[in-house]
Protein backbone atom coordinates (compact mmCIF):
# COMPACT_ATOMS: atom_id res chain seq x y z
CA UNK A 1 0.00 0.00 0.00
CA UNK A 2 2.84 2.40 0.77
CA UNK A 3 4.33 2.26 -2.76
CA UNK A 4 0.87 2.89 -4.19
CA UNK A 5 0.30 5.80 -1.83
CA UNK A 6 3.70 7.22 -2.71
CA UNK A 7 2.93 6.95 -6.43
CA UNK A 8 -0.46 8.60 -6.04
CA UNK A 9 1.20 11.36 -4.02
CA UNK A 10 3.72 11.89 -6.81
CA UNK A 11 0.85 12.63 -9.21
CA UNK A 12 -0.09 15.71 -7.20
CA UNK A 13 0.77 18.53 -9.63
CA UNK A 14 1.64 20.84 -6.71
CA UNK A 15 0.49 23.90 -8.58
CA UNK A 16 0.50 27.40 -7.06
CA UNK A 17 -2.79 28.51 -5.55
CA UNK A 18 -3.48 31.10 -8.28
CA UNK A 19 -3.21 28.35 -10.91
CA UNK A 20 -5.62 26.17 -8.94
CA UNK A 21 -8.10 29.06 -8.86
CA UNK A 22 -7.62 29.56 -12.60
CA UNK A 23 -8.27 25.88 -13.28
CA UNK A 24 -11.38 25.90 -11.09
CA UNK A 25 -12.74 28.78 -13.14
CA UNK A 26 -11.88 26.91 -16.32
CA UNK A 27 -13.82 23.86 -15.12
CA UNK A 28 -16.96 25.92 -14.45
CA UNK A 29 -16.62 27.67 -17.80
CA UNK A 30 -16.05 24.40 -19.71
CA UNK A 31 -19.19 22.97 -18.09
CA UNK A 32 -21.15 25.91 -19.49
CA UNK A 33 -19.66 25.43 -22.95
CA UNK A 34 -20.65 21.77 -22.81
CA UNK A 35 -24.18 22.75 -21.84
CA UNK A 36 -24.75 25.03 -24.82
CA UNK A 37 -22.40 24.57 -27.75
CA UNK A 38 -23.29 20.98 -28.78
CA UNK A 39 -26.92 22.07 -29.14
CA UNK A 40 -26.34 25.35 -31.00
CA UNK A 41 -26.86 23.88 -34.48
CA UNK A 42 -30.05 22.12 -33.39
CA UNK A 43 -31.37 25.30 -31.76
CA UNK A 44 -30.77 27.56 -34.75
CA UNK A 45 -32.21 25.12 -37.28
CA UNK A 46 -35.02 23.29 -35.50
CA UNK A 47 -36.14 25.90 -32.98
CA UNK A 48 -35.57 29.16 -34.87
CA UNK A 49 -36.24 27.68 -38.31
CA UNK A 50 -33.04 28.91 -39.95
CA UNK A 51 -32.05 26.84 -42.98
CA UNK A 52 -29.30 24.25 -42.75
CA UNK A 53 -26.94 26.17 -45.02
CA UNK A 54 -27.31 29.44 -43.13
CA UNK A 55 -27.09 27.64 -39.80
CA UNK A 56 -23.79 26.09 -40.86
CA UNK A 57 -22.47 29.50 -41.88
CA UNK A 58 -23.58 31.03 -38.58
CA UNK A 59 -21.79 28.35 -36.57
CA UNK A 60 -18.70 28.63 -38.79
CA UNK A 61 -18.61 32.41 -38.21
CA UNK A 62 -17.41 31.73 -34.68
CA UNK A 63 -14.29 29.98 -35.96
CA UNK A 64 -13.74 32.45 -38.80
CA UNK A 65 -13.78 35.45 -36.48
CA UNK A 66 -11.55 33.55 -34.04
CA UNK A 67 -8.92 33.16 -36.78
CA UNK A 68 -8.66 36.95 -36.95
CA UNK A 69 -9.21 37.74 -33.28
CA UNK A 70 -6.61 35.25 -32.04
CA UNK A 71 -3.50 36.84 -33.62
CA UNK A 72 -4.80 40.33 -32.83
CA UNK A 73 -5.31 39.40 -29.19
CA UNK A 74 -1.72 38.14 -29.00
CA UNK A 75 -0.50 41.70 -29.47
CA UNK A 76 -2.90 42.96 -26.79
CA UNK A 77 -1.86 40.20 -24.36
CA UNK A 78 1.78 41.29 -24.69
CA UNK A 79 0.76 44.88 -24.04
CA UNK A 80 -1.86 44.55 -21.30
CA UNK A 81 -1.20 41.10 -19.84
CA UNK A 82 -2.96 37.74 -20.00
CA UNK A 83 -5.24 38.36 -17.02
CA UNK A 84 -6.78 41.57 -18.36
CA UNK A 85 -7.27 40.13 -21.82
CA UNK A 86 -8.81 36.97 -20.39
CA UNK A 87 -11.43 39.15 -18.68
CA UNK A 88 -12.10 40.87 -22.02
CA UNK A 89 -12.41 37.48 -23.75
CA UNK A 90 -14.85 36.22 -21.12
CA UNK A 91 -17.01 39.36 -21.33
CA UNK A 92 -17.21 39.06 -25.13
CA UNK A 93 -18.16 35.38 -24.83
CA UNK A 94 -20.80 36.23 -22.23
CA UNK A 95 -22.40 38.75 -24.59
CA UNK A 96 -22.16 36.44 -27.61
CA UNK A 97 -23.55 33.25 -26.10
CA UNK A 98 -25.96 35.14 -23.87
CA UNK A 99 -27.52 36.74 -26.97
CA UNK A 100 -28.56 33.46 -28.65
CA UNK A 101 -31.94 33.22 -26.86
CA UNK A 102 -32.94 36.45 -28.64
CA UNK A 103 -31.88 35.26 -32.10
CA UNK A 104 -34.88 35.03 -34.42
CA UNK A 105 -33.35 36.01 -37.75
CA UNK A 106 -30.13 34.90 -39.49
CA UNK A 107 -28.45 38.31 -39.17
CA UNK A 108 -28.89 38.17 -35.40
CA UNK A 109 -27.29 34.72 -35.36
CA UNK A 110 -24.32 35.96 -37.37
CA UNK A 111 -23.87 38.89 -34.97
CA UNK A 112 -24.02 36.71 -31.84
CA UNK A 113 -21.63 34.19 -33.39
CA UNK A 114 -19.17 36.93 -34.38
CA UNK A 115 -19.06 38.37 -30.87
CA UNK A 116 -18.67 34.90 -29.36
CA UNK A 117 -15.93 34.14 -31.91
CA UNK A 118 -14.01 37.26 -30.91
CA UNK A 119 -14.14 36.10 -27.32
CA UNK A 120 -13.10 32.58 -28.23
CA UNK A 121 -10.19 33.84 -30.33
CA UNK A 122 -8.87 35.94 -27.45
CA UNK A 123 -9.52 33.29 -24.81
CA UNK A 124 -6.82 30.74 -25.64
CA UNK A 125 -3.80 33.08 -25.99
CA UNK A 126 -4.84 34.91 -22.82
CA UNK A 127 -5.39 31.81 -20.69
CA UNK A 128 -2.26 30.02 -21.96
CA UNK A 129 -0.12 33.11 -21.36
CA UNK A 130 -1.50 33.41 -17.84
CA UNK A 131 -0.77 29.76 -17.03
CA UNK A 132 2.74 30.11 -18.45
CA UNK A 133 3.42 33.22 -16.37
CA UNK A 134 2.18 31.68 -13.12
CA UNK A 135 4.27 28.50 -13.35
CA UNK A 136 7.88 27.51 -13.59
CA UNK A 137 9.19 25.46 -16.53
CA UNK A 138 9.05 22.34 -14.33
CA UNK A 139 5.40 22.91 -13.42
CA UNK A 140 4.06 23.80 -16.87
CA UNK A 141 3.57 20.24 -18.14
CA UNK A 142 1.40 19.45 -15.11
CA UNK A 143 -0.38 22.80 -15.30
CA UNK A 144 -1.35 22.35 -18.94
CA UNK A 145 -2.21 18.71 -18.25
CA UNK A 146 -4.63 19.81 -15.54
CA UNK A 147 -6.04 22.38 -17.96
CA UNK A 148 -6.75 19.56 -20.43
CA UNK A 149 -8.49 17.59 -17.64
CA UNK A 150 -10.65 20.53 -16.59
CA UNK A 151 -11.70 21.33 -20.16
CA UNK A 152 -12.60 17.75 -21.05
CA UNK A 153 -14.32 17.03 -17.75
CA UNK A 154 -16.33 20.25 -17.85
CA UNK A 155 -17.44 19.85 -21.47
CA UNK A 156 -18.29 16.17 -20.97
CA UNK A 157 -20.40 16.78 -17.88
CA UNK A 158 -21.99 19.86 -19.43
CA UNK A 159 -22.98 18.01 -22.59
CA UNK A 160 -24.56 15.24 -20.53
CA UNK A 161 -26.53 17.75 -18.45
CA UNK A 162 -27.53 19.69 -21.57
CA UNK A 163 -28.89 16.52 -23.12
CA UNK A 164 -31.33 16.15 -20.24
CA UNK A 165 -32.43 19.80 -20.49
CA UNK A 166 -32.66 20.55 -24.23
CA UNK A 167 -35.95 19.86 -25.97
CA UNK A 168 -36.96 21.24 -29.36
CA UNK A 169 -40.57 21.01 -28.21
CA UNK A 170 -39.82 23.63 -25.55
CA UNK A 171 -37.69 26.54 -26.87
CA UNK A 172 -37.36 27.83 -23.32
CA UNK A 173 -35.03 24.96 -22.48
CA UNK A 174 -32.46 26.39 -24.91
CA UNK A 175 -32.76 29.78 -23.24
CA UNK A 176 -31.81 28.03 -20.00
CA UNK A 177 -28.76 26.47 -21.68
CA UNK A 178 -27.41 29.67 -23.20
CA UNK A 179 -28.02 31.84 -20.14
CA UNK A 180 -26.42 29.20 -17.93
CA UNK A 181 -23.41 29.20 -20.26
CA UNK A 182 -23.21 32.99 -20.04
CA UNK A 183 -23.33 32.74 -16.25
CA UNK A 184 -20.33 30.39 -16.21
CA UNK A 185 -18.25 32.97 -18.06
CA UNK A 186 -18.97 35.35 -15.21
CA UNK A 187 -18.06 32.56 -12.80
CA UNK A 188 -14.66 32.34 -14.44
CA UNK A 189 -14.24 36.11 -14.11
CA UNK A 190 -15.00 35.71 -10.39
CA UNK A 191 -12.25 33.07 -10.10
CA UNK A 192 -9.79 35.56 -11.59
CA UNK A 193 -10.19 37.68 -8.44
CA UNK A 194 -7.88 35.12 -6.82
CA UNK A 195 -5.37 35.17 -9.70
CA UNK A 196 -2.73 37.92 -9.68
CA UNK A 197 -1.15 39.24 -12.86
CA UNK A 198 2.30 37.72 -13.49
CA UNK A 199 5.15 40.10 -14.12
CA UNK A 200 5.67 40.53 -17.87
CA UNK A 201 9.03 40.35 -19.58
CA UNK A 202 9.87 43.77 -20.98
CA UNK A 203 12.49 44.87 -23.54
CA UNK A 204 15.69 46.37 -22.22
CA UNK A 205 16.48 50.04 -22.78
CA UNK A 206 17.00 50.62 -26.47
CA UNK A 207 15.79 47.13 -27.36
CA UNK A 208 12.90 46.95 -29.88
CA UNK A 209 9.52 45.85 -28.53
CA UNK A 210 9.25 43.01 -31.02
CA UNK A 211 6.46 41.97 -33.36
CA UNK A 212 4.99 38.99 -35.18
CA UNK A 213 7.89 39.33 -37.59
CA UNK A 214 10.17 38.06 -34.82
CA UNK A 215 7.86 35.13 -34.18
CA UNK A 216 7.78 34.24 -37.89
CA UNK A 217 11.58 34.29 -38.00
CA UNK A 218 11.70 31.57 -35.33
CA UNK A 219 11.98 28.62 -37.70
CA UNK A 220 12.11 25.91 -35.04
CA UNK A 221 8.93 27.27 -33.47
CA UNK A 222 7.22 27.34 -36.87
CA UNK A 223 8.32 23.73 -37.36
CA UNK A 224 6.67 22.77 -34.07
CA UNK A 225 3.49 24.55 -35.18
CA UNK A 226 3.59 22.70 -38.50
CA UNK A 227 3.77 19.37 -36.71
CA UNK A 228 0.93 20.44 -34.42
CA UNK A 229 -1.21 21.46 -37.40
CA UNK A 230 -0.79 18.03 -38.98
CA UNK A 231 -1.54 16.27 -35.68
CA UNK A 232 -4.71 18.28 -35.01
CA UNK A 233 -5.97 18.27 -38.61
CA UNK A 234 -5.57 14.50 -39.02
CA UNK A 235 -6.33 13.72 -35.36
CA UNK A 236 -8.61 15.64 -33.00
CA UNK A 237 -10.38 17.69 -35.69
CA UNK A 238 -11.80 14.53 -37.26
CA UNK A 239 -13.99 14.10 -34.19
CA UNK A 240 -16.19 16.68 -35.95
CA UNK A 241 -17.14 14.10 -38.61
CA UNK A 242 -16.69 10.91 -36.57
CA UNK A 243 -20.33 10.85 -35.27
CA UNK A 244 -21.74 11.06 -38.81
CA UNK A 245 -19.49 8.18 -39.95
CA UNK A 246 -20.28 6.04 -36.91
CA UNK A 247 -24.01 6.53 -37.35
CA UNK A 248 -24.11 5.87 -41.10
CA UNK A 249 -21.44 3.19 -41.53
CA UNK A 250 -21.66 1.34 -38.21
CA UNK A 251 -25.27 1.92 -37.15
CA UNK A 252 -24.32 3.64 -33.89
CA UNK A 253 -27.25 5.50 -32.32
CA UNK A 254 -27.14 9.08 -31.02
CA UNK A 255 -27.11 7.71 -27.47
CA UNK A 256 -24.26 5.39 -28.40
CA UNK A 257 -22.25 8.30 -29.79
CA UNK A 258 -22.76 10.10 -26.50
CA UNK A 259 -21.40 7.09 -24.60
CA UNK A 260 -18.39 6.89 -26.93
CA UNK A 261 -17.48 10.51 -26.23
CA UNK A 262 -18.03 9.98 -22.50
CA UNK A 263 -15.48 7.13 -22.54
CA UNK A 264 -12.98 9.48 -24.19
CA UNK A 265 -13.58 12.15 -21.55
CA UNK A 266 -13.35 9.77 -18.58
CA UNK A 267 -10.09 8.21 -19.78
CA UNK A 268 -8.47 11.61 -20.30
CA UNK A 269 -9.43 12.58 -16.75
CA UNK A 270 -8.01 9.31 -15.39
CA UNK A 271 -4.78 9.10 -17.37
CA UNK A 272 -3.71 12.70 -18.00
CA UNK A 273 -1.74 13.23 -14.79
CA UNK A 274 -0.11 9.76 -14.73
CA UNK A 275 1.02 10.25 -18.34
CA UNK A 276 2.32 13.74 -17.55
CA UNK A 277 4.32 12.19 -14.71
CA UNK A 278 5.58 9.40 -16.98
CA UNK A 279 6.87 11.92 -19.53
CA UNK A 280 9.09 13.79 -17.07
CA UNK A 281 12.66 13.69 -18.33
CA UNK A 282 11.65 12.13 -21.66
CA UNK A 283 12.21 13.54 -25.15
CA UNK A 284 9.36 15.75 -26.24
CA UNK A 285 9.50 15.13 -29.98
CA UNK A 286 9.50 11.38 -29.43
CA UNK A 287 6.39 11.91 -27.31
CA UNK A 288 4.73 13.82 -30.16
CA UNK A 289 5.74 11.02 -32.54
CA UNK A 290 4.04 8.61 -30.13
CA UNK A 291 0.91 10.80 -30.30
CA UNK A 292 0.96 10.42 -34.08
CA UNK A 293 1.38 6.65 -33.81
CA UNK A 294 -1.43 6.18 -31.30
CA UNK A 295 -3.85 8.33 -33.29
CA UNK A 296 -2.89 6.65 -36.60
CA UNK A 297 -3.61 3.23 -35.06
CA UNK A 298 -6.93 4.48 -33.73
CA UNK A 299 -8.13 5.81 -37.07
CA UNK A 300 -7.02 2.64 -38.91
CA UNK A 301 -9.19 0.63 -36.53
CA UNK A 302 -12.30 2.75 -37.23
CA UNK A 303 -13.10 1.32 -40.71
CA UNK A 304 -12.15 -2.15 -39.49
CA UNK A 305 -14.78 -1.92 -36.76
CA UNK A 306 -17.37 -0.43 -39.14
CA UNK A 307 -16.80 -3.29 -41.57
CA UNK A 308 -17.07 -6.02 -38.95
CA UNK A 309 -19.75 -4.82 -36.54
CA UNK A 310 -22.82 -2.64 -36.19
CA UNK A 311 -25.19 -1.34 -33.55
CA UNK A 312 -24.33 -2.01 -29.93
CA UNK A 313 -21.29 -4.15 -30.76
CA UNK A 314 -19.86 -1.40 -32.95
CA UNK A 315 -20.57 1.12 -30.19
CA UNK A 316 -18.53 -0.88 -27.69
CA UNK A 317 -15.65 -1.45 -30.11
CA UNK A 318 -15.56 2.20 -31.23
CA UNK A 319 -15.57 3.27 -27.58
CA UNK A 320 -12.44 1.12 -27.14
CA UNK A 321 -10.88 2.76 -30.20
CA UNK A 322 -11.65 6.23 -28.87
CA UNK A 323 -10.17 5.09 -25.55
CA UNK A 324 -6.88 4.35 -27.33
CA UNK A 325 -7.11 7.77 -28.97
CA UNK A 326 -7.48 9.36 -25.51
CA UNK A 327 -4.01 8.12 -24.54
CA UNK A 328 -2.58 10.13 -27.44
CA UNK A 329 -4.56 13.17 -26.28
CA UNK A 330 -2.96 12.85 -22.84
CA UNK A 331 0.51 12.67 -24.38
CA UNK A 332 -0.19 15.73 -26.52
CA UNK A 333 -1.64 17.69 -23.60
CA UNK A 334 1.51 17.23 -21.53
CA UNK A 335 3.93 18.22 -24.32
CA UNK A 336 2.64 20.76 -26.85
CA UNK A 337 1.75 23.88 -24.82
CA UNK A 338 4.73 23.64 -22.39
CA UNK A 339 7.06 23.26 -25.38
CA UNK A 340 5.62 26.38 -26.99
CA UNK A 341 6.12 28.29 -23.74
CA UNK A 342 9.72 27.11 -23.39
CA UNK A 343 10.55 28.05 -27.00
CA UNK A 344 8.95 31.49 -26.74
CA UNK A 345 10.62 34.83 -26.23
CA UNK A 346 8.60 35.78 -23.16
CA UNK A 347 8.53 39.44 -24.18
CA UNK A 348 6.26 38.17 -26.99
CA UNK A 349 4.57 35.30 -25.14
CA UNK A 350 1.09 36.48 -26.11
CA UNK A 351 2.01 36.37 -29.79
CA UNK A 352 3.58 32.93 -29.44
CA UNK A 353 0.50 31.54 -27.71
CA UNK A 354 -1.76 33.16 -30.30
CA UNK A 355 0.28 31.59 -33.10
CA UNK A 356 -0.01 28.21 -31.37
CA UNK A 357 -3.79 28.62 -31.04
CA UNK A 358 -3.91 29.64 -34.71
CA UNK A 359 -2.46 26.27 -35.73
CA UNK A 360 -5.38 24.61 -33.92
CA UNK A 361 -7.96 26.97 -35.41
CA UNK A 362 -6.77 26.51 -38.98
CA UNK A 363 -6.75 22.73 -38.52
CA UNK A 364 -10.33 22.79 -37.25
CA UNK A 365 -11.37 25.06 -40.12
CA UNK A 366 -9.72 23.04 -42.91
CA UNK A 367 -9.92 19.43 -41.77
CA UNK A 368 -13.68 18.88 -41.26
CA UNK A 369 -14.44 20.65 -44.55
CA UNK A 370 -12.01 18.45 -46.50
CA UNK A 371 -13.08 15.35 -44.57
CA UNK A 372 -16.68 15.84 -45.63
CA UNK A 373 -15.77 15.52 -49.30
CA UNK A 374 -13.55 12.48 -48.70
CA UNK A 375 -16.25 10.88 -46.56
CA UNK A 376 -18.76 11.30 -49.38
CA UNK A 377 -16.39 9.75 -51.96
CA UNK A 378 -14.94 6.86 -49.92
CA UNK A 379 -15.58 6.60 -46.16
CA UNK A 380 -12.70 4.17 -45.39
CA UNK A 381 -10.26 6.37 -47.34
CA UNK A 382 -10.78 9.20 -44.85
CA UNK A 383 -9.36 7.22 -41.93
CA UNK A 384 -6.59 5.57 -43.96
CA UNK A 385 -5.55 8.97 -45.35
CA UNK A 386 -5.64 10.53 -41.89
CA UNK A 387 -3.40 7.75 -40.57
CA UNK A 388 -0.93 8.42 -43.39
CA UNK A 389 -0.84 12.14 -42.53
CA UNK A 390 -0.25 11.28 -38.88
CA UNK A 391 2.68 9.02 -39.78
CA UNK A 392 4.11 11.97 -41.73
CA UNK A 393 3.60 14.21 -38.68
CA UNK A 394 5.41 11.69 -36.46
CA UNK A 395 8.36 11.54 -38.86
CA UNK A 396 8.49 15.34 -39.00
CA UNK A 397 8.52 15.51 -35.20
CA UNK A 398 11.48 13.15 -34.99
CA UNK A 399 13.31 15.06 -37.72
CA UNK A 400 12.80 18.34 -35.90
CA UNK A 401 14.24 17.16 -32.58
CA UNK A 402 17.85 18.00 -33.42
CA UNK A 403 16.93 21.59 -34.23
CA UNK A 404 15.41 22.24 -30.80
CA UNK A 405 17.56 24.06 -28.24
CA UNK A 406 19.09 21.41 -25.96
CA UNK A 407 17.31 22.78 -22.88
CA UNK A 408 13.87 22.29 -24.47
CA UNK A 409 14.25 18.77 -25.84
CA UNK A 410 13.08 16.95 -22.72
CA UNK A 411 10.07 17.46 -20.49
CA UNK A 412 11.50 18.88 -17.25
CA UNK A 413 10.99 17.08 -13.95
CA UNK A 414 9.16 18.89 -11.22
CA UNK A 415 11.13 20.44 -8.42
CA UNK A 416 10.62 20.02 -4.64
CA UNK A 417 7.37 20.72 -2.84
CA UNK A 418 6.71 24.48 -2.60
CA UNK A 419 6.93 26.10 0.82
CA UNK A 420 3.68 26.39 2.80
CA UNK A 421 1.52 29.44 2.19
CA UNK A 422 2.54 29.94 -1.40
CA UNK A 423 5.21 32.55 -0.50
CA UNK A 424 7.94 30.85 -2.44
CA UNK A 425 5.76 30.31 -5.47
CA UNK A 426 4.78 33.99 -5.74
CA UNK A 427 8.41 35.09 -5.73
CA UNK A 428 9.57 32.34 -8.03
CA UNK A 429 6.96 33.06 -10.68
CA UNK A 430 7.34 36.83 -10.69
CA UNK A 431 3.79 37.59 -9.56
CA UNK A 432 3.18 41.25 -9.13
Amino acid sequence: MRPLAAYLGSLNPRLPRPVKALQAGALVNAFGNGLAYPFLFIYLHEVRGIGLGLTGLIVATNSAVGLVAGPASGVLVDRFGGRRMLVVALVLSTVGYGAYPWVHAPWQGFLASAVAGAGNGAFWPSQSTLISGLTSAEQRPSAFAVQRIMMNLGIGLGAMAGGFIASTADPGTFTVLFLADAATFFGYIGALAFVPSPARAKPQAGEPRGSYRDVLKHRVFLGVLGVNFLLIAAGIALFEVFPAYAKKEAGVSEVGIGWIFLVNTVLIVIFQLPIAKLLEGRRRMRSLAAVAGVWALSWLLVPVVAGAASGVRATVLLAAVVGIFAIGECLHGAVQAPLVSDLADHRLIGRYMAASAFSWQVAFAVSPAAAGFVLAASPPALWIGAAAVLVLAGAAALGLEGALPAATRRTPSRGPEPEPGGVRSRKAFGVE
